[in-house]
């Protein structure tokens, strides 16, 4: 006797046709690829823009310069003017000059001083005076150190009275008129390192005692029993460029005096290869994959339908 009394089974008749794949979701796959595109395009971003550090111990870093444009226009020299003539010094050595140009003046090819070209197009600095005559001639160069052409010459005198100062007849005569002399101009220092400045003392009598201003509120004072040439060092903790003023005085109580740009470069940046620059190299090309795989999935089930619906086997009721 049947347990379930009263209950039939139904036969279900096969259609044979089959139902269309409704599972997957490739609106959802969109939305959730578009996020993880967007993800990857902040990090790629932030990777760029970002200052690698330096690089490691057998690391490979890759630097260079940019090419730039050579001066084409001289420096001028007004004041002073030609045959001019001073008791005292230094003198102001004023002009016009091209932008973006660093501009040296040299008294009688002894340099004499450098500054950099304003936004104006303008310059001056002082400079300490020879006794007795001066060829001033301005130079200018750019930022990769290429010289443009030179300014016309400007001859003055320096009228210096014999207690003051005897004419320099050697450049390693002690006793004469004293000078002080360096490099033209410090560049590629960056901050937090040391800037190395070499000093040489001509003429004189020693001891000496030299004052060095750097340009950022903060002097030094060097003392030397002889003329031997020396180097004073400084850190700078800011890029920009910097005046540098020297004095110097000897025993006998001559001065001399020099000005000279310090270009201070900003932060040093590195290229080299680094983790983020892995992880792109490897994140990209998978994302790019997964949208490919997706895309080939929805043209095949595409296809796959329309087959099956051309041959009368797929039930979408």
């Amino acid at each position: 006797m049947p347990m379930f009394k009263g209950l039939k089974t139904i036969q279900n008749n096969h259609s044979g046709r089959l139902r269309p794949h409704e599972h997957t979701s490739y609106i959802a796959l969109g939305i959730i690829l578009g996020i993880v595109g967007l993800a990857l395009t902040a990090y790629t971003v932030y990777a760029d823009n970002t200052p690698h550090p330096l690089p490691q111990e057998g690391s490979i870093g890759i630097t260079g310069t940019m090419p730039g444009k050579v001066p084409t226009v001289a420096a001028t020299i007004n004041p002073p003017v030609d045959q001019q003539h001073f008791s005292t010094s230094p003198v102001t050595v004023a002009g016009t000059c091209p932008t973006n140009t660093l501009v040296e003046i040299f008294k009688t090819d002894i340099f004499a001083g450098s500054t950099p070209c304003n936004d104006a197009g303008t310059y001056s600095i002082d400079v300490d005076l020879l006794v007795g005559k001066n060829v001033l001639v301005a130079k200018v160069y750019n930022s990769l150190n290429e010289p443009g052409p030179d300014s016309t010459p400007v001859s003055v005198y320096y009228d210096a009275l014999p207690s003051q100062a005897s004419p320099i007849t050697s450049l390693g005569l002690v006793g004469a008129q004293m000078l002080l002399n360096t490099d033209a101009v410090f560049r590629g220092i960056f901050p937090e390192q040391e800037l190395s400045m070499p000093i040489d003392i001509i003429g004189g009598t020693p001891p000496y005692a030299v004052n060095i201003q750097w340009g950022d509120s903060t002097n030094k004072v060097i003392p030397r029993n002889d003329n031997t040439g020396f180097s004073a060092g400084h850190t700078y903790t800011k890029p920009g460029t910097y005046q540098i003023s020297l004095q110097a005085t000897d025993a006998a109580g001559r001065v001399a005096f020099m000005t000279v740009a310090a270009i201070v470069n900003g932060q040093p940046v590195v290229t080299s290869i680094t983790a983020s620059s892995d992880k792109l190299q490897i994140l990209w090309p998978l994302y790019v994959g997964a949208i490919a795989t997706v895309i080939s999935f929805w043209v095949g089930e595409r296809r796959e339908k329309r087959v099956l619906r051309n041959r009368g086997l797929l039930f979408t009721e």
